[in-house]
C-alpha cells in the first residue's frame, strides 16, 4: 500500500482516512490535501506516487500542474492590486489597455474579464500551442477580436483566455508580468510553493500528470457547441505538454500554475481570514469581500452548466453547492481544487496527478472538503 504522510489534527481524522482510502483504492495515484482554519494549518497530507509508473514517491515538496486552479491565484493578484487602487473592476478594460477597445469592446469592464462574461472565451483566429507561449501574440489577438456574445449578459468559461486578459491588465498597471507580481507580493512573503512560470531549477519536483481516459477528456464530447469546440480545440489541450520546459516556464495564468495543496491553502488563507495571513495584512476586509460580489449567473455558454461567478471565483448556487454563503471556489482540469470559506475561516487545497474529465474539481477534492465541514460542525 502506498504511504500517506503529514498530519491531521484529531478532529479531522476522518479527512485523513478518506485521503488514505483514495490513495489505497486507486482513485488517486499521488495527491496532496491541506486545510487551514483561522490561519492555522490543521490538515496537511500527501502520499502515493509522483508518476503513473509509480517509480517516484509523492514527497512533501512535490508540486504539480493544477490547470485552472491557477485562476484563483491570478484573481487574488488582481484583487490585491484593486485593493491598492491600481485596478477599478468597474472601469473599462481599455482604460488600462487602449488597444482592447477595438471591435466593439470599448465598454467591456475589468469585472467582465474576472467573471468569464466578456465574450472572449477563446480566440477567433486559429492558433497553435506555440502561440500560447507568446504573450504578445496571445493578448494582441484577443485585443483585436470582437466578442462572441454581448459582454456582461451571460457567463461563458474563459478557460485559457482569462489569464491573458486579466494578466495583461495587471501588466499594464504594474509594468510587471502577473507571475512576477504574484511571486513578489503573495507567494514569496508567505513562503508558498506556487508558481506562475516555474523556474527550471524546480523541474525535478514536478509530478507527472496522467491524462483522463479516452472519451472523458475535454473536447471528447460527442455534441459540443461552437463555443465549447473553440475552447477545447483552439489550440487544443495536450496534457503531455505539461512535461515540457516550454509549458512549465511560460506564464499561462489561467492554466499553467504549478504548486501543491499546501501552497493553495496557505495562499488562500488570506481570503479566508479577511486579508491577513501569517500575521501580515495583504488586503483590507473590503478588498477581500469584493470577491464575493455576484457578477453573472446562468447557464454557462461554454460549459453548458449552471454557473455563478463573483470576481474571479465561483460562488454558492453555481456549479458546486457550498454550505456557507460567504464561500467561493474554483478548480482545475483533472480535479485540483481551491475552496475559501470566509464564514468558517477555512481555506482548502487539493492537488493530484490522476486526472478525471472534470474541468472544475471532482468528488475526490470535494469529498475531502465536505469531510472538513462535517468535522467543523461536530
Amino acid at each position: 500500500m502506498p504511504d500517506v504522510h503529514g498530519f491531521a489534527h484529531d478532529r479531522f481524522m476522518a479527512v485523513r482516512k478518506l485521503f488514505e482510502d483514495n490513495i489505497a483504492g486507486g482513485e488517486d495515484i499521488g495527491a496532496s490535501f491541506c486545510a487551514t482554519v483561522n490561519g492555522e494549518t490543521v490538515v496537511d497530507l500527501w502520499g502515493g506516487y509522483a508518476d503513473p509508473a509509480k517509480t517516484r514517491p509523492w514527497n512533501k515538496d512535490t508540486i504539480v500542474n493544477v490547470y485552472s486552479t491557477t485562476k484563483t491565484m491570478t484573481a487574488l493578484t488582481a484583487l490585491l492590486l484593486a485593493d491598492r487602487g491600481l485596478i477599478d473592476f468597474d472601469a473599462p478594460v481599455a482604460r488600462y489597455w487602449p488597444e482592447f477597445a477595438a471591435n466593439g469592446k470599448a465598454n467591456i469592464k475589468v469585472s467582465h474579464l474576472m467573471s468569464h462574461s466578456a465574450g472572449l472565451s477563446g480566440w477567433k483566429e486559429t492558433i497553435t500551442k506555440e502561440d500560447i507561449y507568446d504573450w504578445g501574440k496571445a493578448t494582441s489577438l484577443l485585443a483585436a477580436q470582437a466578442p462572441f456574445w454581448e459582454p456582461g449578459t451571460a457567463p461563458g468559461y474563459h478557460a485559457l483566455t482569462q489569464g491573458y486578459l486579466v494578466g495583461e491588465v495587471i501588466r499594464r498597471v504594474t509594468g510587471k508580468s502577473v507571475g512576477t507580481v504574484f511571486r513578489e507580493e503573495i507567494a514569496k512573503p508567505l513562503g508558498a510553493d506556487f508558481w506562475i512560470g516555474l523556474p527550471a531549477s524546480e523541474d525535478d519536483r514536478v509530478a507527472e500528470l496522467l491524462a483522463p481516459p479516452p472519451g472523458d477528456a475535454v473536447g471528447d464530447g460527442p455534441a459540443m457547441s461552437e463555443l465549447t469546440r473553440n475552447m477545447a480545440t483552439n489550440p487544443g489541450i495536450d496534457v503531455s505538454e505539461t512535461k515540457t520546459r516550454a509549458w512549465r516556464g511560460a506564464e499561462i495564468p489561467a492554466a499553467g500554475g504549478t504548486g501543491n495543496a499546501r501552497s493553495i491553502a496557505q495562499i488562500h488563507a488570506i481570503l479566508a481570514n479577511d486579508g491577513v495571513a501569517q500575521g501580515r495584512r495583504f488586503l483590507s476586509v473590503a478588498g477581500v469581500r469584493k470577491a464575493l460580489e455576484p457578477q453573472v449567473e446562468g447557464t454557462d455558454l461554454v460549459m453548458g452548466v449552471k454557473a455563478k461567478f463573483g470576481l474571479g471565483f465561483g460562488l454558492p448556487g453555481g456549479l458546486l453547492p457550498l454550505p456557507n454563503p460567504n464561500a467561493m471556489f474554483w478548480g482545475g482540469y483533472g480535479g485540483s481544487l481551491a475552496i475559501i470559506d470566509m464564514d468558517a475561516k477555512l481555506s482548502m487545497g487539493y492537488a493530484m496527478n490522476r486526472m478525471l474529465g472534470t474541468t472544475t474539481g471532482d468528488l475526490r477534492g470535494i469529498g475531502l472538503a465536505f469531510a472538513m465541514w462535517e468535522a467543523l460542525r461536530s
